[in-house]
């Protein structure tokens, strides 16, 4: 009895084959069946037929849209061609107008080309409307000095003549000096010095 104990203790209890839970096998969906794949096949092919279907159709619709545009197109160049045949002298017109065209083009570029050097001047025009006043201005100072200058030296004034002279010698900041805003050619006819000469003449008699 106390083996039958011992070999009843050390043997776990099998369980009843009505308490084992289902298998994976029973608990998961059932397969498809071989009519149910044929359906789904013929569902994807007619839906495939359907898209090809509508393709083509928009492609003959384009196809018919470009054929009948091309045909007008071509209608239309055929009357101008029956018009332009009718009439040599038509198509001499045509030829005068093409030639009568390339020169209005040649033309049309001149005139851009010009206008485009004309907005170039307008673009420095300011510039040198600038200069030109500056140049103007240190002209009337250098004439200014000029004549005191020679005063100065007529009258012997010897001193003052050097002290003007100075200042039109300076050249301050990398300035041009006054002497060269001086005129450098007479506009008499008396045959006289320029005042630029004159200048130069009465700086060597006292330097």
């Amino acid at each position: 009895m106390d083996e039958e104990k011992d070999q009843q203790v050390g043997q776990a209890p099998q369980p009843d084959s009505q308490d084992l839970p289902p298998s994976p096998a029973k608990r998961g969906d059932k397969p498809m069946t071989k009519g149910q794949r044929q359906r789904r096949q013929r569902s994807v092919f007619q839906y495939i037929a359907i898209l090809f279907a509508a393709a083509f159709l928009l492609l003959l619709y384009s196809f018919m849209m470009e054929r009948r545009q091309y045909q007008s197109y071509l209608e239309q160049n055929q009357e101008q061609i029956d018009s332009l045949q009718q009439s040599a002298s038509a198509v001499q017109r045509l030829d005068a107008l093409y030639e009568e065209n390339a020169k209005l083009k040649e033309q049309v570029a001149d005139l851009e080309e010009q206008l485009a050097d004309a907005n170039d001047q307008l673009d420095v025009l300011p510039d040198v409307i600038s200069h030109q006043e500056h140049v103007l201005s240190e002209t009337c100072r250098a004439l200014d000095h000029f004549w005191q200058i020679d005063e100065a030296y007529v009258r012997g004034r010897y001193s003052l003549c050097r002290e003007l002279i100075q200042e039109m010698e300076a050249t301050e900041n990398g300035q041009t000096p006054l002497k060269d805003y001086l005129p450098k050619e007479s506009t008499t006819d008396n045959g006289r010095f320029s005042p630029y000469d004159r200048y130069l003449e009465i700086y060597e008699a006292l330097y």
